[in-house]
């Protein structure tokens, strides 16, 4: 309940004062700082648990090695990695996940693919984090590739494996592929686009040049809750500002108000499609408007959550 709401002081107050920890509070805790980015706290506290002679399972090493991942905290992560060599713990699916997400998120992309091929048992999350790995660090290609390799495996992918897979297609620039891959989510998979899906898609054609599609993309979407709906009006705007579209533009940016009448993104993209269009008045009337939502300052103050 604690680690929920984010209060990480009251929840480290009752750890500490519990007069018997087991190995699923010790767990427990150590999540809880990692949840809330605190990976030295995590660190210190599995110090204190072997220190309590309190042995450590997969799990508690996942939650670190997460952690790290978070923070790119590269020295803390190979230090759990050799933890792991050293005390003889088996390597598996679950373990070697959390190793190759460490690795990519890091940079140590060479690794990631060590740990992937060293896996006996790959599950549908072990193909998503390598495929996630490559995307991530520009290995488009190699990424479709181990995609294809998945599915001719037997391996069944999941909503988190297209993003990896859309992923890679936007930044390689794969538009016919990306195409490919989204519209089978739902026809081969049964696989329905969340937010992810269409963001990443928007952004690959908002990329090559493709507005008037990804426009129309936006207005496919089944689910128009502005939660959804806002980010992809404000991945396009961005392309509509790199191709410099303004009347696209001031179309989307028009909408994106109209959703959302105070936010000041949509504002400031709007004034940058206008600036390198160099019409300088209309940039102008912009911020006058931005500067119309902005209210009184608030006193400092706390948040729950």
């Amino acid at each position: 309940m604690y680690g929920e709401l984010g209060c990480v002081e009251s929840m480290s107050h009752v750890f500490d004062e519990m007069p018997l920890r087991d190995l699923i509070s010790w767990n427990t805790m150590i999540n809880g700082y990692v949840q809330f980015n605190k990976v030295d706290e995590a660190m210190t506290l599995f110090r204190h648990m072997q220190m309590n002679r309190i042995k450590p399972d997969k799990y508690t090493l996942v939650s670190l090695l997460t952690g790290c991942a978070q923070l790119g905290a590269l020295e803390q992560g190979e230090w759990i990695h050799a933890y792991l060599e050293d005390n003889r713990i088996k390597i598996d699916a679950i373990v070697g996940t959390a190793l190759i997400e460490m690795y990519a998120k890091c940079g140590y992309l060479e690794k990631s693919l060590n740990i992937f091929y060293q896996l006996s048992q790959k599950d549908t999350a072990s193909w998503t984090s390598i495929i996630c790995a490559l995307a991530m660090n520009g290995y488009s290609s190699e990424a479709l590739d181990f995609f294809s390799e998945m599915i001719r495996v037997g391996i069944r992918p999941d909503d988190i494996t297209f993003i990896g897979v859309l992923s890679a297609c936007s930044h390689g620039g794969l538009v016919e592929e990306g195409r490919r891959h989204f519209e089978s989510m739902a026809r081969v998979y049964r696989i329905e686009p969340k937010v992810e899906h269409y963001g990443c898609f928007i952004d690959l054609l908002g990329r090559a040049g493709l507005l008037d599609e990804a426009e129309e993309m936006i207005n496919k979407v089944p689910d128009k809750d502005n939660k959804i709906i806002v980010p992809l009006y404000g991945a396009l705007l961005s392309a509509c500002r790199n191709y410099e579209n303004v009347d696209m533009g001031e179309r989307v940016a028009k909408r994106l108000l109209e959703i959302e009448a105070r936010d000041s993104s949509g504002h400031t993209l709007l004034a940058n499609i206008y600036a390198a269009a160099s019409r300088w008045e209309d940039v102008t009337k912009v911020r006058m408007e931005m500067g119309k939502l902005v209210g009184p300052k608030k006193l400092p103050g706390c948040s729950a959550v």
